[in-house]
């Protein structure tokens, strides 16, 4: 997706494109939303070829609206935009974290909390930071380098970590999350769109079925593979199928932000040197330029809902059992939250983000992934002189995440970095 600012272009679309993950890979989405929240912040969109008609939700206020209230809106069908499951009841309804309302969902969040808690996150500092260097160095020492995957494997050695998986497993686990949320990515692609998915599926469930197998019920198991097998539902012990879904939805999640915000962190850090030198002297504000970085970035672009009851907004009916689409890439532009929305500013404040969404799905990694992005910025405060986009950036081809496929990258270094 490109991230754009005024004057914009008009942006030409048709309802089934926003179903098209080559358009967001290619299209101003921007400028789209720009359009929408102007003149039609509550779309009816009809991509036709027997898919279910969707609202588009465009506007700060009515997105927050949408995820925040679930006596209006649930999440029980699925909270994933996709051709491929509008139409279909959810196999994970109730049993998975993102695919249920409270009270359940508050059920399943809570054992789970602690295994991604920032005191946690903060424990394997040393890793975190290891890592992060590893990554800077080896751009560094290169005059140029692809850093996108480099992201992806910062992110999935993180949350590897945390989940018990396997070490020998990460790499490959990481290609079948793209490959559930980039199903038309060329890159990621196995077939057809329906065929990638149930791949990716099955490898990633055959997975966490095995690890949770190897886990003792009553054992000291602080991971969050151990934590599912120790939890307590209120029908019995958690089952293996919910074991699957729930670490299927759990990577997939904590995998999703980090690395696309990196690489926004570098597109941005090229645009906005000085910006980035004033934050190397004043490192107390780290977590508010993090905060501008997020916004920025939007790493994922909608949520999906689906209406309990009728519901009025911005003038427009949205009829019981309507799907809804929350777009957090365009709230989190809206000008009538933001002032200068497409202005770049390390130093905003308030920011009303909603980059890891609102209401009681928020973000159960979000901790983790503030952590672990402060530990980045700083290693790069220490190592790196100047950033430089040195090649042609590509994006992923998804209309869920607007991540990158390619990021070519030249970091000059710190002359005071050779003795740290």
């Amino acid at each position: 997706m490109i991230i754009s600012t005024p004057p914009f272009c008009p942006v030409q679309f048709d309802d089934p494109d926003l179903l098209d993950s080559a358009f967001h890979a290619v299209t101003d989405m921007h400028a789209l939303w720009a359009h929408l929240r102007e003149v039609a912040p509550v779309y009816k969109a009809d991509p036709g070829g027997g898919r279910e008609p969707f609202w588009v939700v465009t506007r700060h206020e009515d997105v927050t609206r949408v995820l925040r209230t679930p006596t209006e809106f649930s999440s029980r069908r699925g909270t994933i935009l996709s051709v491929l499951d509008l139409n279909t009841p959810d196999i994970a309804t109730d049993d998975m974290l993102a695919d249920t309302d409270p009270p359940r969902h508050g059920e399943l969040r809570k054992p789970l909390n602690p295994a991604f808690a920032p005191e946690l996150v903060e424990t394997h500092d040393e890793l975190i930071r290891g890592l992060a260097r590893d990554a800077i160095r080896r751009a560094i020492d290169k005059d140029v380098h692809d850093i996108a995957h480099d992201t992806m494997m910062f992110a999935m050695s993180i949350t590897g970590t945390l989940m018990g998986l396997p070490p020998q497993d990460w790499e490959h686990l990481m290609h079948v999350v793209m490959m559930t949320i980039a199903y038309e990515d060329p890159t990621y692609a196995s077939g057809n769109a329906m065929s990638t998915v149930r791949q990716a599926r099955h490898q990633m469930f055959e997975a966490f079925r095995e690890q949770f197998a190897k886990r003792e019920r009553g054992a000291e198991n602080p991971d969050a593979i151990g934590r599912m097998r120790n939890m307590d539902l209120s029908e019995g012990p958690m089952s293996e199928q919910q074991a699957m879904v729930n670490g299927y939805v759990l990577l997939i999640g904590a995998n999703v932000t980090t690395p696309h915000t990196l690489c926004t962190l570098f597109n941005q850090w090229a645009e906005h040197p000085e910006q980035f030198e004033r934050l190397r002297d004043n490192r107390d504000d780290i977590q508010i330029a993090l905060a501008e970085v997020l916004r920025w970035a939007s790493p994922v672009t909608a949520l999906m809902r689906y209406a309990i009851q009728d519901v009025e907004l911005q003038g427009q009916t949205i009829k019981a059992g309507d799907p809804v689409s929350a777009w957090l890439g365009s709230a989190n532009r809206d000008e009538r939250v933001f002032k200068d929305p497409y202005t770049f500013d390390l130093t905003r404040r308030p920011n009303r983000h909603l980059a890891f969404g609102v209401g009681p799905h928020y973000c159960i990694g979000a901790g983790m992934a503030k952590v672990t992005l402060q530990i980045f910025i700083e290693e790069m405060l220490d190592l790196v002189d100047t950033v430089e986009i040195a090649g042609e950036v590509q994006h992923v081809a998804s209309h869920f995440v607007p991540g990158y496929k390619s990021l070519p990258v030249r970091f000059t270094p710190r002359k005071v970095a050779a003795a740290l």
